[in-house]
Formats: C-alpha cells, sequence, structure tokens
C-alpha cells in the first residue's frame, strides 16, 4: 500500500495515528537540524518534519537530498504543527516521519509549479503533464469532469440514451473544411473525421431511439483563436416528435441544472430575440446582455444635416458609454485608433459628451445644433456624464465595427462580470446567406435545417429572405449551444440541396444515405448541440477554453508537447499509396 490517507486529508482529529502517504515534493525548507517538507498530491498539501531530536541522521541526511518533484513515500505519525498554516486544510496537523523512500527522482522543473508560475503559454504546453500538477488547471480539469456528469445525470433523467456514433466517416462539403484519412483498404480513398454527428444523430432518429446525446469529439479544419481547437467536444442531443418550444425549454432546464449544481446560481429568465433584432441593437448574432449599451440607429436625424460622410452612409448608428464623458482628448483619439485597427476595420468615429450641465460637445459641432445632438441622446439613451459614439457606413460592417467597440469599452468599465450569467435564445435566423465568391447559396447552418413552415413558399420567390426554424443559446457573449428543427420530408430536403446548389447526382453521392432513410418513415425531430469546450470555460469564469482542455493545441493548431503534426515514414506513405509534395 503506497498510501494510507492522500495529502489533503489528515486533520487535528488524526493526530497520534501511524499513516503512510505518497506524492510529489512541492518544497523543502533545511535548517540543518530540522526539514520541513511540504507533499503535494491531486487532494492537497501536508508538511513533512524531519526533526535531529527524534529523526534518525540517515534520514535527516535524506530528506537533504529532496528535490522539487520528487515522487517519495513516507511513513509516519501525525503531530499538531506548532505554527499552524490558516491558508491549507491540513494546518494544524505535520508528519513526524519515521521511514521515506524515493520513489522516483525529478529533474529541475522548466518553470515553477505554483500557482502563479513563471512558465508562458507556449512552455507550460510543451511540459503540460507538468502543467496539470499546478492547482489551476487540476482543478480546471476538474471542473470540467463534474460538469460532464451533471450533464449526463440530468439528461439519463431526462430518458436520452447515449449513443456513440463513428469517427471515420464520409467528407461533406457544407461547413469548415474537413480533417481527412487516407484508407489503406481502399486505395486512393480517403475517410473524414467529423465536424459533427449530424447525419448519425438524424439516422438515430429514423432509428426510433427518439432522445439521444453523446459527449463526443468533433473536428474542423479551421483558423484557430481563444475559443476554438481543431479538435473539440460536443454535446450532442436529438429528440423525435418535437417542435422548437420542446427543444428551448429542456435545453433551458439543463442550463438552470448545472448553474444550479455547479456555481450555485439561479436564473429565472432565458429571453428571447430574433437574428434580427439582435444584429440591430447589438451588431452580433450572440449578444452580452450583461449590460445595456444597445445600438440606436440615428440615420434619420443624422442625415438631416450638411455632414457629407453620414449622408452618403447607408447606416448611421450610435452607442452610449456609461460615465464616457469624463474620457480626455488624448483618451479619446486613442480609443478612435482603436477602432481603426485592421481588427475592427472602421475609417473614424464620430464623438459628442453629454456635458454634466445638459450641454453638448461634439467632434461635429459645425454641422450639428445642440437640438441635433440631443436626438442623439435621446435615441441612445445617453445621460449627462456619458459618451455618444457613432459610426457609418455599411450597414453590416459598420453594425460589427461598433459591437466590436461594445465588447472593449464593456471590458475596459468592468462590466464583464465572470460571476453573473445571463443566458437568451436567439432565434429565427436565415436560412440561407448568400457568398459572393461562388455566387450561391450556403446553409447559414447545415443544409438539414428547416424552413420555419410558414416560409417554406419562399423559397422558391425570395429564398434569402426565408427565416430558418433555427436557434442559438447565447451567455455572456458566446454562443455555447445551437440547434434547429431538422428537414424530415424528402420532398423538402431535395429543394434544399437544389437551392444550396447541388445537383441531384451531387447530392446523391453525398447524402444518399439520408435521403434514402427518409423513405421509411422519417419522425418529425430537432436537435441541439452544446460546445462543451466553452460551456465549461464560461462556467468556470473564463473565456479561453484552452485551459479547460488537458491537453490543447497551440494557435497553430499544433501540439508542442507531443510535436505533432509531423511527417510520417516514407514505408508508410507507400502503403497507403501516397506521395507528399510541399510548394
Amino acid at each position: 500500500m503506497y498510501r494510507s490517507h492522500d495529502c489533503g486529508s489528515l486533520r487535528a482529529s488524526d493526530i497520534n495515528k501511524e499513516v503512510t502517504l505518497a506524492g510529489w515534493v512541492q518544497k523543502s525548507r533545511d535548517k540543518g537540524f530540522i526539514v520541513w517538507v511540504d507533499l503535494r498530491d491531486r487532494y492537497g498539501i501536508t508538511q513533512l518534519l524531519f526533526d535531529e531530536e527524534r529523526t534518525e541522521k540517515a534520514l535527516i541526511e535524506k530528506a537533504q537530498k529532496l528535490g522539487r518533484e520528487f515522487v517519495i513515500q513516507v511513513k509516519g505519525i501525525v503531530i499538531e504543527r506548532e505554527s499552524k498554516n490558516k491558508n491549507i486544510p491540513t494546518g494544524e496537523i505535520e508528519i513526524l516521519v519515521k521511514e521515506l523512500e524515493i520513489l522516483s527522482e525529478s529533474k529541475t522543473p522548466p518553470f515553477t509549479i505554483e500557482d502563479k508560475t513563471d512558465g508562458g503559454e507556449e512552455l507550460r504546453m510543451k511540459y503540460r503533464y507538468l502543467d496539470i500538477r499546478r492547482n489551476p488547471v487540476r482543478e480546471n480539469l476538474i471542473f470540467r469532469s463534474k460538469v460532464a456528469m451533471e450533464v449526463r445525470n440530468f439528461l439519463a433523467n431526462k430518458d436520452f440514451i447515449e449513443v456513440e456514433t463513428p469517427v471515420l466517416i464520409k467528407s461533406t462539403p457544407e461547413g469548415a473544411r474537413d480533417f481527412v484519412v487516407p484508407s489503406r483498404m481502399n486505395e486512393g480513398q480517403f475517410y473524414a473525421l467529423p465536424q459533427s454527428p449530424q447525419t448519425f444523430k438524424q439516422l438515430l432518429m429514423v432509428g426510433g431511439m427518439d432522445k439521444y446525446f453523446q459527449i463526443v469529439k468533433c473536428f474542423r479544419d479551421e483558423d484557430l483563436r481563444a475559443d476554438r481547437q481543431p479538435e473539440f467536444t460536443q454535446i450532442d442531443c436529438e429528440m423525435s416528435f418535437v417542435e422548437q418550444e420542446d427543444v428551448l425549454n429542456i435545453f433551458e432546464d439543463m442550463t438552470r441544472h448545472l448553474l444550479k449544481k455547479v456555481k450555485n446560481v439561479d436564473v429565472a429568465e432565458f429571453p428571447r430575440m430574433t437574428y434580427q433584432e439582435a444584429m440591430e441593437k447589438y451588431g452580433n448574432d450572440k449578444p452580452d446582455i450583461r449590460f445595456g449599451m444597445e445600438f440606436a440607429d440615428i440615420s434619420a436625424f443624422a442625415k438631416a444635416g450638411e455632414f457629407k460622410i453620414f449622408n452618403e452612409a447607408e447606416l448611421v448608428v450610435a452607442l452610449a458609454i456609461p460615465g464616457g464623458e469624463s474620457m480626455t482628448r488624448k483618451e479619446i483619439d486613442k480609443l478612435i485608433d482603436w477602432v481603426r485597427r485592421p481588427q475592427v476595420g472602421a475609417t473614424g468615429m464620430v464623438y459628442a459628451k453629454c456635458n454634466l450641465d445638459g450641454t453638448y460637445k461634439s467632434s461635429v459641432d459645425k454641422f450639428y445644433s445642440q437640438e441635433d445632438l440631443s436626438k442623439w441622446a435621446e435615441a441612445t439613451g445617453a445621460e449627462p456624464g456619458d459618451l455618444i459614439c457613432v459610426m457609418s457606413g455599411p450597414a453590416d460592417k459598420t453594425r460589427a465595427q461598433l459591437s466590436a467597440l461594445r465588447m472593449e469599452m464593456a471590458e475596459r468599465l468592468g462590466l464583464r462580470n465572470a460571476n453573473e450569467f445571463a443566458p437568451l435564445w436567439v432565434v429565427d435566423f436565415p436560412l440561407l446567406e448568400w457568398d459572393e465568391d461562388t455566387e450561391r447559396y450556403h446553409a447559414m447552418h447545415h443544409p438539414f435545417t428547416s424552413p420555419k413552415p410558414e416560409d417554406i413558399e419562399k423559397l422558391k420567390t425570395d429564398p434569402g429572405n426565408v427565416r430558418a426554424n433555427a436557434y442559438d443559446l447565447v451567455m455572456n457573449g458566446n454562443e455555447i449551444g445551437g440547434g434547429s428543427v431538422r428537414i424530415f420530408d424528402k420532398e423538402l430536403q431535395v429543394l434544399m440541396f437544389d437551392h444550396l446548389g447541388f445537383t441531384p447526382e451531387e447530392a446523391r453521392a453525398q447524402f444518399g444515405f439520408l435521403m434514402d432513410a427518409f423513405e421509411y418513415g422519417a419522425p418529425p425531430h430537432a436537435g441541439l448541440a452544446f460546445g462543451f469546450d466553452r460551456l465549461v470555460s464560461i462556467l468556470g469564469g473564463q473565456e479561453t477554453i484552452r485551459d479547460f482542455i488537458a491537453f490543447p493545441k497551440n494557435n497553430s493548431g499544433r501540439d508542442v508537447m507531443i510535436d505533432a503534426p509531423s511527417a510520417i515514414d516514407l514505408e508508410q506513405l507507400k502503403e497507403l499509396n501516397l506521395k507528399v509534395t510541399v510548394s
């Protein structure tokens, strides 16, 4: 037996017990005649004592040779600690060591294994197995496990069945790029790794499973960022004989359950907002509603003056920044430089200060009167002491730029409280979006999303204005889940493929198996998938998913710990009938 107790469990009630502990040396303090060693495992830290009055000299000398991260086993007696440490649960006791065995020696770690480490992100990712020993990373992984357990408990109690679906599947043209896998047994042919189990969960509904879920790995070969990885995890769900409202209700309940169980937070309301409303009020389809700063379209009266830039713009839109009137001219100039960055792409920004005396001071004073500026304030809800920021240009682009400014200012003003949770449903997305490069429509979600029943006739006459029977669950400015009511009628699915530019032959080649299944009695069905990594990180009070993944990739999609991706052996290439040419 390597241990009778873990390093976080002993208390004053255990004094005089003989115990065996094992773990890693966190640090040691050598006073010559006495040595203290902090022993760490997943559960906590216990202080070990080697005292020349009560410990053999040879044992003290052995303890003096211990380095950081040595793995050791000790046997000894639990005694009361003279200098108690109120910062750790075991701080009232220590172990008077009688036996010490070094199980495994360690090189000096490349960074300190402490809560606040001196290791940069790339270095810690290279030695991720050491980084996991740090409390913040370990606690994040434990938190992730707890969330997964609560998801399974909730869905199992709602009669969902967990079913595994294949990882080696057929490549499909919709969505992001596929990761492809060559088949040795089928020369010149390739599998794809699933971007989601979409078609399989629909087939499970055709198969009569009624309620399916899976916590599943998915893969997309796309550009990375803080909340995106090439391989990620979904809570994938599907239900039969349901409509949109049924899906929204059950996953509202699941989200409430998770917030209560893992954060002890009660959330009563899940507001509903249409896609159009989200874009008009916030400039994106995943608005953070923990704070205000809603957009106001001021085109009607901003274009009434002689300011050419506004008069020639498709849209003039504004928001009010609370307390922004106190910003100096230099600070506002820096803010204008911020929106001009390539990441935002604005050509500039007009502003108006709402002075405390009720007057206004604007960067375009010579074009607008005090009465004009008061209309800006009324439209944006600006109060004395606020700053009105105005942007103009093409509607979609301008709203996106103002949205970036809104989020930046909320961050600066401390309005994005990580311990506050504000979920909402965004509904009625466009079914199709036009792609200028390919000159055809693409599915905004995926080609199996059903149009709103009342919009089906528009597919033939006005496809760009057809609304999808789709919904996203948004929390704190992040999409945490999305789904739709599916097409289960073969003729409607054929019509959808036609609008997406598939010839009948192409549709048959890509999705014939699903269309064939619909010939055998497909039930009405709908589903939703949560981005599990993102959900966990938001519940954990962060927006970077890497900290909640055991072995993440870096921004280039590389695993720097195992050095992947990497070249493969020439013999493997020959066996797969492949040749690599790098241009």
